[in-house]
């Protein structure tokens, strides 16, 4: 795609940010627009959960330390940015996209990072129930959590419902969690660090409910209460949903591209046409050396494919693959839990430093015939990055 004309990048997000810079650092000069269904330019989503909802003083209208870019920086981008729209439609066909309000966007060169959106429960749209994904969600909950709520139940105890549930507990609320499975993170984990990261609930004095779902809420225009299906009931001024997001493509259907819990994409990041790319959480990924595709939700990920992206996609085929290392990180109650590597089931974990009995930090290394996978460090964070330096290094067992 040497002779583009016009790169669009649907998705005002990090990803989309990195594959924009990645086409101007890699010699792109012609047009490049930016579409965003939000209103803001791209920021940092990680601290929404944590220290915005916990911070002191008013948030104030600009982005502040969550902007991803400053004015100086965008003016070297050069694009045009179009905010508070969205993308409607895909026609690979005729090359253009059609926008909210009957535009159509005449473009060459398309990279998909519309992200995902929370997964919602069938509940009744009581004031006092939220998801949390963007600035504007956590705007909302911050004042709520702010108003004098005392009592808050969130349902998951995945890693936005652990993060959010830290900071109501930090906030003075009492917390209940509710979690649907046996035990929280069991997939990510594995059962014994699951457990030991469960843990974490009671000592930052929240409550964790494990092994029963919710069959519905109280509240007559505002939610009072959260009704489990073994009968019980959680009194609750604050509600909070965190099960998972589901990749946004539902505006691609029809397009021709191949939808499968993302957009599926080679190991570059290339779809079935090589002058679209997609990136970030909506992208589903082929796993190199196997016949997987993976689709992270990882800011490290959506961060490094913006790079791969631009450059296959001004290549016009795809002379370079992602396949770095999965991290990712959460901060809950005081801990910081660091997670690097491609674990799975079977694999044995080994304590290499600390203790979880005690309470304290650790490190942990997941192995495979005697051959590291992946690492688990909680408040160990030099010697977890060490050992995810070696990990990114060392050869993987086959089909990882």
């Amino acid at each position: 795609m040497t002779a583009a004309r016009t790169v669009t990048v649907v998705g005002a997000s990090l990803a989309g940010l990195h594959a924009a810079r990645g086409l101007r650092t890699q010699g792109y000069d012609g047009r490049l627009v930016v579409v965003g269904e939000e209103h803001h330019r791209p920021y940092d989503r990680p601290p929404l959960s944590k220290e915005f909802l916990t911070g002191d003083g008013d948030p104030g209208e600009g982005l502040g330390p969550l902007a991803l870019t400053d004015p100086e920086e965008e003016a070297e981008l050069d694009a045009e940015w179009l905010l508070g729209v969205r993308a409607e439609a895909l026609d690979t066909a005729a090359g253009e996209i059609r926008l909210t309000g009957g535009r159509a966007l005449r473009t060459d060169g398309v990279v998909i990072a519309t992200g995902a959106t929370p997964r919602t429960l069938p509940l009744p749209p009581l004031d006092g129930v939220h998801t949390l994904r963007t600035l504007d969600d956590a705007l909302r909950l911050r004042a709520e959590l702010r108003a004098g709520a005392e009592r808050a139940v969130v349902i998951g105890a995945g890693f936005i419902g652990a993060e959010v549930a830290s900071s109501c507990a930090t906030l003075g609320l009492d917390v209940t969690v509710v979690e649907a499975a046996p035990l929280p993170l069991v997939p990510h984990l594995g059962e014994e660090m699951a457990r030991v990261c469960a843990g974490l609930h009671t000592r930052g004095g929240a409550t964790l409910l494990c092994g029963t779902g919710v069959a519905g809420l109280r509240g007559a225009g505002r939610v009072t209460g959260v009704e489990l299906a073994d009968g019980r009931v959680l009194p609750a001024d604050v509600v909070v949903v965190g099960v998972g997001v589901r990749p946004v493509t539902e505006w691609l259907e029809g397009s021709g591209l191949a939808l499968d819990d993302g957009v599926r994409c080679d190991a570059g990041c290339v779809t079935a046409l090589p002058n679209v790319v997609a990136v970030g959480d909506v992208a589903r990924l082929d796993r190199p050396g196997s016949a997987r595709t993976v689709r992270a939700e990882h800011w490290t990920s959506g961060m490094l494919q913006g790079d791969v992206a631009a450059r296959n996609l001004l290549a016009g085929s795809t002379v370079e693959r992602f396949d770095a290392l999965p991290y990712f990180w959460s901060d809950q109650y005081g801990a910081r839990i660091q997670y690097a590597g491609r674990r799975e089931s079977g694999d044995t974990v080994r304590i290499v430093e600390g203790d979880p009995a005690e309470g304290g930090g650790f490190l942990a290394v997941y192995e495979r015939n005697g051959i590291p996978t992946a690492a688990l460090g909680v408040d160990r964070p030099r010697p977890f990055m060490r050992l995810r330096r070696e990990l990114a290094r060392a050869p993987q067992p086959a089909g990882r």
